[in-house]
């Protein structure tokens, strides 16, 4: 493949190396070639499509356009005037004489769509399974679901066949498929990018999304599209930017908020990336998260239901039997709310985002899991509405409170499965989160895209207290052929307990805010084929998480249940679990 994934990449091929737009574009769509069978594609452009862009090009110089040649996807619920729009449903299709306004900013702006990816049916799905083109192939593992409902927009850019794409997101559909794809996703304010030319799914929700391999060029997009057009009752001008500094608060769900689904691996990578932010001089937080949750339920079990039926009513009345079973059955039970349900749902709306509004202006950000966990698709097949349910769980309230957010690699499960977490603040607060979101995205030490992930042959951990060598739980690692590292401490966020209650005392590390210090450390390699089996025998309230070393290294350590310190004795002040044993 020729490995332009960046818009840099493409720009470097026109301005520095002299290459011919024909040239580059028909090697992009030669290389696409290669994942024909992972349906990415409703309809891909062909030469006598791509010829008036070609002319307008060849006439330009490549450094007047800021996106001079450079292609793109555009999931096929967005028009491009002449090629159909079918919204994952052909008996829908029709020809677009116009451009959706957004897909209009970026030609002029010098880039050339390549064509129309698949899609969950009528943007009906967090799951990239339910359309009559095929289901979306995860590339990192295809027993696995790649996400959607902008399932081959986020497919296209992974694969690296583009650098950017248009997808939309009413419920998470920019979100998802960019987590298991391991690429941004950014889900931008309500009325930010305009949806003229976007086949409703619930008009007055629905955002485009941009898909990329990084947060910089996800923000070039997002700054040449998000202008103010005059013939959409949505759009909006921006309003209310609150910046970051460097410093920055960011609210994660308390504990017993947190889900996960039994993924373990997910959990895991998750409070890594917290610790990461951390890192980078974030104060973690923890937020009620209820409002955001009860909100959620209302997009598919309140009356907001009824807009996506509304958005395609004469299809649905006279067409149904073209759809999907279960697009079907999702759009027409639209039809069943009241006014009355209608009003109260409002209400209850107004009340929840009353109680979220006070939540976020106590931080900067909130930050969670993209999806808690990822589905086989075969799973899906058997619980397609539940395990969709679940993928929404931190997604669906996003629009309803109109937040803004980013979606942003975090790291692998070990079966090499790509995790994702989500960004999110109030609106028109895109640049700061883009900001932060590079900054993580950096921190993972991962490239974006379809990449080949080696597991570690090692797992390094920070122990604090019987493992450390010569105290008397050593020989759980050194029995698993452990080798220690070195010597080390904890940067100064943590505080210190010894659980006298149990027989011996345990030790207990808490990540504080404020009151912290350094505490000593061993830094152990344990060889990760037996790190599973030494997890498993380590007993609660102790528990798997990412601890931050004093050089600002994060590694894998213990950390104990915050409920278990209740009157347990403090020991920070020493330093240490042998100072205390010698005391």
């Amino acid at each position: 493949m020729s490995q332009l994934k960046t818009i840099g990449d493409y720009l470097h091929q026109y301005r520095v190396e002299g290459r011919s737009v024909r040239e580059v574009i028909q090697n992009c769509l030669k290389d696409s070639k290669l994942y024909d069978d992972k349906n990415i594609w409703i309809t891909k452009a062909d030469a006598l499509f791509l010829e008036p862009y070609f002319l307008r090009l060849e006439v330009c110089d490549p450094g007047s356009l800021p996106l001079y040649g450079v292609p793109f996807a555009v999931k096929d619920n967005i028009d491009v005037a002449g090629m159909n729009t079918t919204a994952g449903c052909a008996e829908f299709s029709y020809l677009p004489s116009e451009h959706a306004f957004v897909v209009e900013q970026l030609i002029q702006a010098g880039a050339i769509p390549i064509g129309k990816t698949n899609l969950d049916q009528f943007a009906s799905g967090l799951v990239g399974t339910r359309s009559p083109y095929g289901e979306g192939i995860n590339l990192f593992d295809p027993d696995y679901i790649s996400g959607g409902s902008s399932s081959g927009s986020a497919l296209a850019v992974t694969a690296g066949i583009v650098p950017f794409s248009l997808g939309t997101d009413t419920a998470g559909s920019g979100r998802v498929p960019a987590a298991f794809g391991n690429i941004v996703g950014l889900k931008p304010t309500r009325g930010a990018l305009s949806i003229r030319g976007v086949v409703p799914a619930c008009k007055s929700l629905d955002c485009v999304a941009i898909f990329a391999q990084n947060c910089e060029d996800a923000e070039r997009v997002y700054d040449l599209c998000s202008i103010v057009d005059d013939e959409d009752s949505f759009s909006r001008p921006k309003s209310g930017v609150k910046p970051f500094g460097g410093t920055f608060r960011f609210g994660i769900p308390g504990a017993d908020q947190l889900e996960f689904f039994g993924n373990r691996a997910y959990e895991s990578l998750f409070w890594e990336s917290v610790a990461k932010l951390e890192s980078l001089g974030g104060i973690r937080c923890e937020i009620d998260f209820s409002p955001f949750i009860e909100c959620a339920k209302l997009l598919y079990h309140g009356p907001w239901i009824a807009e996506r039926y509304c958005g395609i009513k004469e299809f649905a009345q006279t067409q149904s039997d073209a759809m999907l079973d279960v697009t079907r059955g999702i759009i027409l039970s639209g039809a069943k709310p009241s006014a009355m349900d209608a009003f109260e749902g409002f209400y209850r709306l107004s009340e929840l985002k009353q109680l979220s509004d006070r939540i976020m202006a106590a931080v900067d950000i909130i930050v969670t899991p993209t999806a808690g966990t990822i589905y086989r698709r075969d799973e899906i097949r058997e619980q397609p509405l539940a395990l969709n349910t679940n993928l929404g769980y931190y997604t669906n309230f996003m629009n309803l409170l109109d937040l803004s957010a980013c979606a942003v690699p975090a790291g692998f499960t070990p079966e090499g499965l790509p995790f994702g977490v989500t960004l999110a603040a109030e609106a028109w607060n895109e640049h700061s989160l883009l900001s932060i979101g590079a900054k993580l995205h950096t921190a993972s030490e991962y490239p974006s895209g379809l990449i080949k992930v080696s597991q570690p042959q090692t797992v390094v951990l920070a122990v604090c207290g019987a493992h450390m060598s010569g105290l008397p739980l050593n020989h759980e690692l050194t029995d698993r052929g452990a080798k220690m590292v070195k010597k080390s401490s904890t940067a100064p966020q943590y505080r210190f307990f010894a659980l006298e209650s149990f027989t011996p005392p345990r030790p207990g590390l808490i990540h504080v805010r404020e009151g912290g210090s350094h505490i000593e450390v061993e830094l152990w390699e344990i060889p990760s084929e037996a790190f599973g089996s030494f997890f498993n025998g380590v007993p609660p309230p102790l528990a798997l998480g990412s601890l931050i070393l004093a050089d600002g290294k994060v590694v894998k350590g213990f950390l104990c249940e915050g409920y278990a310190v209740d009157g347990a004795k403090e020991i920070t002040a020493l330093g240490g679990w042998r100072n205390y044993l010698n005391q």
